[in-house]
């Protein structure tokens, strides 16, 4: 017969020992009825798959969207997750500078975006965004972010000087700027491929790209909502472009608007053959759509079902993608939490002044200091990791660090 002890404080080591085992056995209890109830799902056939290392096929991606077995699409992401970064969760201290709101490009969807005479369209000049660059770098930040819209009249040696002077001023941060998007439009204002055009800007201090831009690859949807806009198979060559010149970027999907599962999954499937061809992407980040302010403020914004999912079934699909990041600020921070145990391992970092998501209504803050990501960190009961762009550890000695609006 079994005695049940009861753990309190200061008890005996034989005490421990016995609840420490019968902990165990529930542990064993409840995955094999877990085990049980996942050999009833009507996708476990497609977690069996995924689970075992099986690439998914496009119908398997489709029926995983059509399902609504959150919880063991989950469980089967978590544990590749796991698989790939143990229970490290990794995050950044960054700041994000976005020099100019003024685009030629309105895309429907966009609620940062400005003509160049309307009210509240701005640029930076060149003094303004080195003053915020070499704040965050005396505060500790290893990354800068740097992302705009597409000026019509600033010229290319605006841009290339910009890159330039922050990288002399600021040897030891990582610049990563400007979206395949933008990098397609400097090669225009240069006059030069797009090749050429990233080769000058590596040369003058540029490290990766980001990954925005990449909206929904479907023609489609593209020709309903940024029609302007530089096409899924543009940004897909000016990322493997990019990736043949030595530059990494990440790679993103906005979902939550008028796109289909179907055009989610083609979407993964293409990131994913790219990546099979260059290696290049160090993250993949889903964005969940934000229609305040903009020309779909009619529509919802996304419920905690779609992302999940859409985080889950990108772990699950994107094979060969090493890390799928959360990105709090269109997320929200509590969902965020929650996604570390549906195949996150990137919860982003401080950030600093977004103003992107923020003009389409997000309500979460503009920046986060390191205590209260690794706080959220380690309540979802992951280990917090301080990385730098590429995905190489950061040691110091402070550690709670929020960067200043400059």
């Amino acid at each position: 017969m079994l005695t049940v002890v009861i753990t309190i404080p200061n008890v005996s080591v034989q005490s421990r020992t016995i609840e420490s085992a019968l902990w165990s056995y529930f542990a064993f209890v409840i995955l094999h009825k877990m085990e049980k109830l996942l050999k009833q799902s009507s996708i476990y056939d497609i977690l069996k798959k995924a689970g075992s290392g099986e690439r998914l096929t496009f119908d398997d991606g489709v029926r995983l969207f059509r399902s609504n077995d959150i919880l063991h699409i989950g469980h089967t992401a978590n544990s590749i997750r796991e698989r790939k970064n143990g229970n490290v969760a990794y995050y950044i201290i960054n700041r994000h500078i976005n020099y100019s709101n003024i685009c030629e490009n309105r895309c429907r969807f966009c609620a940062f975006s400005r003509d160049k005479e309307e009210a509240g369209s701005y640029v930076m000049d060149t003094e303004e965004i080195l003053e915020k660059a070499v704040a965050a770098t005396e505060e500790g930040a290893t990354e800068l972010h740097i992302v705009g819209g597409l000026h019509p009249d600033l010229p290319f040696d605006f841009y290339r000087k910009m890159i330039h002077e922050i990288h002399e001023r600021c040897p030891e941060v990582h610049i990563k700027a400007f979206t395949a998007v933008e990098i397609e439009h400097l090669s225009r204002l240069a006059k030069l491929p797009v090749h050429q055009t990233l080769k000058i800007l590596k040369e003058a201090g540029l490290g990766s790209l980001p990954g925005g831009g990449a909206e929904v690859f479907s023609p489609k949807v593209r020709e309903q909502l940024c029609p302007e806009k530089l096409s899924g198979e543009g940004w897909l060559q000016v990322m493997r472009e990019a990736h043949n010149l030595g530059l990494q970027s990440n790679a993103t999907m906005l979902y939550g608007h008028i796109e289909t599962p179907e055009e989610r999954v083609n979407h993964l499937i293409k990131l994913r053959e790219l990546q099979d061809e260059t290696g290049g992407f160090m993250a993949f980040i889903p964005l969940a759509f934000h229609p305040k302010n903009t020309e779909l403020s009619n529509h919802f914004s996304t419920t905690a079902m779609l992302d999940l999912k859409v985080i889950s079934i990108s772990r699950l699909m994107l094979d060969n993608f090493d890390h799928i990041k959360a990105y709090w600020i269109m997320l929200g921070i509590k969902l965020s939490q929650i996604s570390l145990s549906f195949g996150v391992d990137d919860i982003d970092g401080t950030i600093q002044e977004e103003k992107i998501t923020h003009a389409a209504g997000a309500e979460t803050p503009e920046a986060l200091s390191v205590h209260e990501i690794t706080t959220l960190i380690k309540e979802a009961g992951r280990v917090p990791a301080e990385r730098d762009t590429l995905y190489n550890l950061v040691k110091r000695k402070q550690q709670n660090i929020i960067l200043q609006k400059a």
